[in-house]
């Protein structure tokens, strides 16, 4: 029986990231560095990824998008692509943090990090006694903080594989857990955008 294929991509910083993984195997892996666009080009790249390793939207197992913390509308495209992905093929969809996917195969206890804007850095540690039994799924989350404001921990670790491979990785491993949630934004903070000040319009019966 061939093993399972994880479909993992992310969308929550200034790039459009896709991976596919087939059991310990990584078949393909794009990485495209983009301000904005990651709407349009999200679906053209998935598409693009399978038909480089030969294979369709039918074969997949498991749909792993990432989660965040980071760009507020980048990380909607994703959790929103992933969502529909998984209703329209029957298939899982996964949700994991930007942080859970760069800590995917560093040794344990580790802490990654990443610049927070405006100011800061989003961090969080992993094999300090944070981790439940439900797939090593942390049960504490990202936060962000001055660097002066850490604290103590191990020492930060770069990452050891691609964002998107972690996160395809990480959901072919928990496809199979009981109750999987939806996937769903992790946000540090309030958006940018302001709410509008005008009444809206009177819904009718």
């Amino acid at each position: 029986m061939p093993d399972a294929l994880s479909l993992g991509f992310d969308t929550s910083a200034a790039h459009c990231a896709a991976a596919l993984v087939m059991g310990d195997r990584l078949l393909v892996q794009r990485h495209e560095d983009m301000a904005r666009g990651q709407a349009e080009r999200l679906m053209p790249l998935l598409a693009e990824v399978l038909a480089e390793a030969g294979i369709g939207w039918r074969d997949l197992a498991v749909i792993g998008c990432g989660t965040g913390p980071g760009n507020f509308t980048g990380i909607r495209i994703s959790v929103a692509a992933a969502r529909g992905l998984a209703l329209s093929l029957g298939i899982p969809a996964v949700g994991i943090s930007v942080t859970e996917a760069m800590a995917c195969g560093l040794p344990r206890p580790c802490r990654v990090m990443l610049a927070a804007r405006p100011a800061g850095v989003i961090w969080q540690d992993f094999g300090t006694g944070t981790e439940n039994t439900a797939g090593n799924a942390p049960d504490s989350r990202p936060r962000q903080d001055l660097p002066e404001a850490l604290p103590l921990g191990p020492a930060p670790a770069a990452p050891m594989m691609p964002l998107a491979e972690g996160v395809a990785r990480i959901a072919l491993a928990r496809r199979a857990l009981p109750g999987l949630p939806r996937p769903a934004p992790i946000y540090l903070r309030p958006a940018d955008a302001a709410p509008a000040r005008d009444r809206g319009p009177v819904m009718l019966p």
